[in-house]
C-alpha cells in the first residue's frame, strides 16, 4: 500500500527475560540480565492502556495490580483475551502483562498503518456502543516460499473478508463472512497518495467484491465503504493480513488443530491430510485455508466454512493454558502477529489495539457466531460462478446486527445486563398529544426530518413535533435525547418510531426539562414508519458456526 507507514525498533531477545512472580502467579518481564529473580513486585505499572503511567527503571520488576493484597491472582483471568481474528491481535496477551512497556517500541514498530480518510473511526470505540471491524485476508504474496500462491505481482485483493460485529455490551459477537466472488457495486472512494494528496477512485457496478481492494489503486478504505454499502452497517476499523500471516501465526502457536471428515490430497492448494484430526502449521495451514476443491461443492462458500473452522480453532488454541502460560510462545506469537498486521490509523498503535482488545476480551468464545452472507447463484450467468446477495434473507441478518441482537444464547448474567439496558422502555407512556420533540436530520435521506414530522403530526397525533432541520454532524445511529422528567414521552415515542433501547439517551435530572426532546435521525433511518428495532431472530437455513465448537470439514 502506498500509504503504509512501518516504524523501526531495536530488536530485543526475549530469552531469559520472563520470570514467574510468586506473589501474583504471573510471568513478568525482567529488564536486567543479572539472572536473579525479583524478590517481589514494585509499585511500577507498565500497562499500555493505563493512561500514561511510566515504565519502571531497569533492574526492577514492575508490579501488576492485585485486587487482594497477598493473595495469588488467577493467572488465566488476567491474560485471557479473546484473540478473535485468528492471530492478528495475539500480542495483547503480552501487552496485558506487567513489564510489557519494554516491548512497546518493538511491537509498535512492527505495525503497518493506512490512513483511510473519512471512512471509519479515528478513535477506539467506547464500550457502550456497537463496534464493527473488517478483517481482510489478501492474496498478496510476501515472505519466503510464497511465490506459488495467489496472483503473481498482485498488490493484494480482498480474498477473505469477515465483518466482525461486537455488541454494545461486549457480551457477544457476529463474524459475517463476505464471499470474494460476490457481485456488487463498489462506490467511489478517496485514497491518500504517497505525497499526501488525495485521489478519488471512481466506483464500479456489477463487479466482484474482491476487487474493492488493490484494483485501480483502491485501499482498504474502499473495501470498508463497499461493506457499508452492502450491509448498511458502519465499519469502524479494518485489520489486514496476507498469505504469509497464516504460516507464521500458526507456527508461532505450535500448530492449529483441524478436522476432516475424509482424507484430502489437493494438488492445487498442496493440502495433504488424513481423515480425522490433524495439527497444521506453516505451509499446511496455508493450504488448509486456501483449498476450495476439497470440500462440499468445491466453491468459495465451502472454503469459507473451512476458514471459519480454522479461525475458531486458532482462538481456542490461543486461549489454551499451554499458550497463555508460556512467555516464549507468547513473545513469538505477539511478534509474528504485529509483523503480519496492517490496520487503519484509528487503531494504529499498540496502546490503541490493547485498549480495543481488552474490550473484546470480555466476550466468551461460545458467544462468537460465524455466519456467511446469505447469497444466491448469479442469475445473469448461464453457468453461475459468482453469487449475488439474497435479498430475502440478507436484510434480516443485517437488521439483527444493526439492532445488536445476538445469534447465540448468552449467559444469565449477560442476559441480565441486556435486561437492564432494556429497562428504559419499561414504565408509563405519555399520550401522543403530550409528546414534544424536535426532529433533526443527521442521516443520508434528504428531507427526512420534515417528512418524519409530517408523519408524526398527521398519522400519529404527535402535534408537538417540530422540524429542527439538519443536525450539526452526521451520525450512524438514530438517537432520542431526553431528561428523566420526559421518560414517559420518550417511551411513547420509541413505541411509535420503533426505536431500540440503545437509541434512548437520558440526560441528567434538572437539565432541559422545559425544552422538547431531541430526535436525531441517523444513517440507519430508512424513512417514516420504518421501525429501527430489527428482527428478533436470524433467518432460517443460514450457515452458522460457533467459535467454541470444533467441526470436521466435509
Amino acid at each position: 500500500m502506498d500509504a503504509h507507514n512501518r516504524g523501526r525498533a531495536e530488536e530485543i531477545d526475549p530469552a531469559d527475560q520472563w520470570v514467574l512472580n510468586p506473589q501474583t502467579g504471573n510471568y513478568e518481564l525482567r529488564l536486567d540480565n543479572s539472572g536473579t529473580e525479583s524478590a517481589g513486585p514494585s509499585r511500577g505499572n507498565a500497562d499500555l492502556a493505563g493512561g500514561g503511567e511510566s515504565a519502571e527503571s531497569p533492574g526492577r520488576v514492575p508490579a501488576q495490580r492485585s485486587r487482594t493484597r497477598g493473595h495469588k491472582q488467577p493467572r488465566s483471568r488476567r491474560r485471557k483475551v479473546l484473540l478473535w481474528t485468528g492471530g492478528v491481535m495475539a500480542f495483547v496477551t503480552l501487552a496485558g502483562s506487567a513489564g510489557a512497556y519494554a516491548l512497546y517500541q518493538k511491537f509498535n514498530g512492527n505495525l503497518a498503518t493506512v490512513d483511510v480518510g473519512s471512512v471509519g473511526s479515528r478513535t477506539v470505540a467506547h464500550a457502550d456502543s456497537p463496534l464493527n471491524i473488517l478483517i481482510i485476508g489478501t492474496d498478496k504474496r510476501t515472505g519466503k516460499g510464497n511465490e506459488g500462491y495467489g496472483d503473481k505481482g498482485s498488490i493484494g485483493h480482498a480474498d477473505t473478508n469477515i465483518l466482525f460485529h461486537v455488541s454494545a455490551d461486549r457480551t457477544n459477537a457476529t463474524a459475517l463472512s463476505i464471499p470474494r466472488d460476490l457481485i456488487t457495486d463498489i462506490p467511489d472512494c478517496t485514497v491518500k497518495q504517497p505525497d499526501g494528496s488525495e485521489k478519488v477512485i471512481p466506483g464500479t457496478k456489477n463487479i466482484r467484491f474482491n476487487v474493492s481492494l488493490g484494483q485501480e489503486g483502491r485501499d482498504p478504505g474502499c473495501t470498508m465503504r463497499t461493506v457499508e454499502k452492502i450491509t448498511g452497517l458502519p465499519v469502524d476499523h479494518f485489520m489486514m493480513v496476507d498469505f504469509n500471516a497464516v504460516k507464521t501465526l500458526s507456527t508461532a502457536v505450535g500448530g492449529v488443530e483441524v478436522c476432516l471428515a475424509k482424507s484430502v490430497k489437493d494438488d492445487d492448494s498442496h493440502l495433504d491430510l488424513p481423515a480425522g484430526k490433524s495439527t497444521v502449521e506453516g505451509e499446511q495451514a496455508l493450504a488448509f485455508v486456501r483449498t476450495r476443491h476439497s470440500f462440499g461443492n468445491r466453491s468459495d462458500l465451502d472454503r469459507i466454512k473451512v476458514q471459519q473452522q480454522f479461525i475458531g480453532s486458532m482462538i481456542r488454541r490461543m486461549k489454551s493454558e499451554d499458550t497463555l502460560t508460556d512467555p516464549r510462545k507468547l513473545f513469538k506469537l505477539a511478534d509474528a502477529a504485529t509483523k503480519a498486521l496492517t490496520v487503519d490509523s484509528g487503531i494504529g498503535s499498540i496502546k490503541k489495539l490493547t485498549s480495543l482488545a481488552r474490550q473484546l476480551g470480555r466476550i466468551d468464545p461460545k458467544n462468537v457466531t460465524f455466519v456467511t452472507l446469505p447469497v444466491k447463484d448469479n442469475p445473469a450467468e448461464p453457468t453461475p460462478v459468482t453469487v449475488v446477495v439474497d435479498q430475502q434473507k440478507a436484510p434480516q441478518l443485517f437488521g439483527l446486527m444493526r439492532s445488536d441482537t445476538s445469534l447465540t444464547e448468552v449467559k444469565a448474567q449477560e442476559r441480565a445486563a441486556r435486561s437492564k439496558r432494556d429497562a428504559v422502555l419499561e414504565g408509563s407512556r405519555a399520550k401522543p398529544a403530550d409528546i414534544r420533540v424536535d426532529v433533526l436530520n443527521g442521516g443520508d435521506l434528504t428531507g427526512a426530518a420534515g417528512a418524519t414530522v409530517r408523519w408524526l403530526q398527521d398519522e400519529q397525533g404527535v402535534r408537538g413535533s417540530s422540524n429542527g432541520s439538519n443536525a450539526p454532524a452526521k451520525i450512524d445511529k438514530t438517537t432520542l435525547a431526553y431528561v428523566p422528567a420526559q421518560a414517559d414521552q420518550a417511551r411513547a415515542l420509541a413505541d411509535i418510531m420503533g426505536l431500540p433501547a440503545t437509541a434512548l439517551k437520558q440526560g441528567k435530572p434538572g437539565t432541559g426539562g422545559t425544552q422538547a426532546m431531541v430526535l436525531t435521525l441517523g444513517a440507519d433511518y430508512e424513512g417514516a414508519g420504518v421501525p429501527l428495532t430489527g428482527p428478533q431472530k436470524a433467518p432460517e437455513d443460514i450457515q452458522k458456526a460457533s467459535a467454541d465448537k470444533a467441526e470436521c470439514a466435509k
